[in-house]
């Protein structure tokens, strides 16, 4: 028979293994719904435009700012060139 202490720490793995799925299934889900965002949207004219407006408001930290220049110029292209 496991201590009370033994049996704590096996509790405590499973949660925390618990916890990791949820973080890997909250991961997934975001890449999942961004992915068919920026597909909506680079096949819209209005949508382009909203989505890099929504980026330009809501992402401020300089190294994501940098990260997203190439899909905010390719936004702008399809805002500007069917809007």
């Amino acid at each position: 028979m496991k201590t009370l202490d033994q049996q704590i720490a096996t509790a405590e793995s499973k949660l925390a293994l618990l916890r990791s799925k949820k973080k890997a299934t909250d991961t997934r889900v975001k890449i999942i719904v961004g992915a068919v965002v920026v597909k909506a949207a680079l096949e819209s004219p209005d949508a382009a435009a909203k989505l890099a407006g929504l980026l330009r408001d809501r992402v401020t930290r300089d190294l994501d700012v940098k990260d997203i220049q190439q899909l905010l110029a390719s936004l702008d292209k399809k805002a500007v060139r069917n809007g």
